[in-house]
């Protein structure tokens, strides 16, 4: 009989999401070993089985990061990492694990995702940074994978999976024994480990749940409202939904479910139970200081990931926009111009100019590019852009479309020339 207290009956809680049935076939192989594996969860209080000490936590964090960041295009920008650095660093310092060392990574990448690794390691993709709409939000983000390094997340499901398969080949072994067929045992250990990998994806709903409630405490702790936990998670399950109507897939953030944030009942108690702000008492909520770092954060695809693009593209890192050609015209650059060229046909030149003069794009390219014979003329804005058009004649003597358009303090001047009319 087990008693009250017992290492075994420990042991049993730190298991109890397996089957008994499985439980008692490996209760001797398997358990016995591990009895001091129990350890307290330093978030949630309860009981975890988990196979390392901190201290190998650290280790293995350290090691795997290294191979992100052999393997992930990092973002660079010092004053967003900074920035992030600084509200990241705000939710840890009331965590259950303020002295573990915490390091922020931006990763350059369009997909929509954050990701945390034991040890410290926050992983926060440009991707997702370009649908945030507070600081709030973003500390949301942050604190969820806080969450899920204080409360061990990844740690829990090592052990598990260790068990797992522990518990397989013990299911092989005992199968092949008692049916002296070595293949019949292979067959039972192969299911084994089938189940083990089901039983442990679906953990996946319940530790999400438990980030979002860890994250929503740390960020009433830290000054922010914990409700942006819901808000961040609606946007970006919105986001995902729309994809999924475009694309016929949803590949969006870890941590979304089928049910709408909005309609989640669980979600919306395990955020509730933390409790509120009182009137008055929210700290950070001046969002200028966010608004400073995204601005002018790129969208999409960049042109590091790019570069094995089919199409005919340019890239200007420098500057930040892309171009796509024709296959057959080719590419001339320098530091501010690119001009493409289709021989015996046309070309076309795109300038970038900063803007010096408060002035209206028409009165631009009068003033500033000499143009005063200008043929069918008319304002443009596109995307929200400010730009005049019209058509000249160029120096050669051909027809020649100009264009100006604004784009925060610079000015791009395109001139497409027509060689054979």
């Amino acid at each position: 009989m087990t008693k009250l207290g017992s290492p075994e009956l420990k042991t049993l809680l730190c298991l109890g999401s397996f089957p008994k049935t499985f439980l008692m076939m490996i209760y001797a192989a398997v358990i016995l070993p591990v009895l001091t594996s129990c350890a307290v969860n330093p978030a949630t209080g309860g009981p975890n089985l988990v196979l390392m000490s901190e201290s190998r936590e650290k280790e293995i964090g350290a090691e795997e990061h290294a191979k992100v960041l052999a393997s992930q295009p990092v973002y660079q920008d010092a004053d967003l990492l900074a920035y992030v650095t600084e509200v990241g660093n705000r939710i840890a310092a009331v965590s259950h694990r303020p002295d573990l060392g915490y390091t922020y990574t931006i990763i350059d990448s369009p997909s929509i995702n954050a990701m945390a690794l034991p040890g410290g390691y926050v992983y926060v993709n440009r991707g997702l940074l370009t649908f945030m709409n507070t600081e709030a939000q973003l500390a949301a983000v942050v604190a969820h994978e806080i969450g899920h390094i204080t409360a061990r997340h990844a740690v829990q499901q090592q052990a598990r999976g260790a068990l797992a398969n522990a518990a397989a080949t013990v299911g092989g072994f005992v199968t092949a024994v008692a049916t002296g067929s070595g293949y019949a045992g292979s067959q039972i250990s192969e299911v084994a480990s089938i189940w083990a990998q089901t039983s442990l994806s679906g953990f996946g709903r319940e530790m999400e749940l438990e980030a979002d409630s860890l994250g929503a405490e740390y960020l009433l702790e830290a000054g922010y409202d914990p409700a942006a936990m819901i808000d961040v998670v609606t946007v970006l399950k919105n986001q995902e939904d729309f994809n999924r109507r475009v694309t016929g897939s949803g590949g969006g953030y870890h941590g979304l479910f089928a049910t709408h944030p909005r309609s989640d009942t669980r979600l919306q108690q395990a955020i509730a139970s933390v409790g509120e702000l009182e009137e008055g008492e929210v700290t950070m909520s001046d969002d200028s200081a966010f608004r400073e770092q995204i601005d002018g954060l790129i969208i999409g695809a960049s042109a590091a990931s790019q570069q094995q693009d089919a199409r005919n593209r340019y890239y200007q890192t420098l500057l930040g926009y892309t171009l796509v050609f024709p296959d057959e015209w080719g590419i001339r650059e320098t530091t501010t111009t690119v001009t493409a060229v289709m021989a015996g046909k046309g070309s076309l030149r795109v300038e970038a100019q900063r803007l010096q003069e408060n002035i209206e794009p028409r009165v631009f390219l009068r003033k500033k590019l000499g143009i005063t014979d200008l043929q069918k003329s008319e304002a443009m804005s596109q995307y929200r852009l400010l730009g005049h058009t019209g058509v000249t004649t160029s120096a050669s003597g051909n027809p020649e479309r100009v264009a100006a358009i604004y784009l925060g303090p610079r000015v791009f001047v395109f001139r497409g020339e027509v060689t054979d009319s």
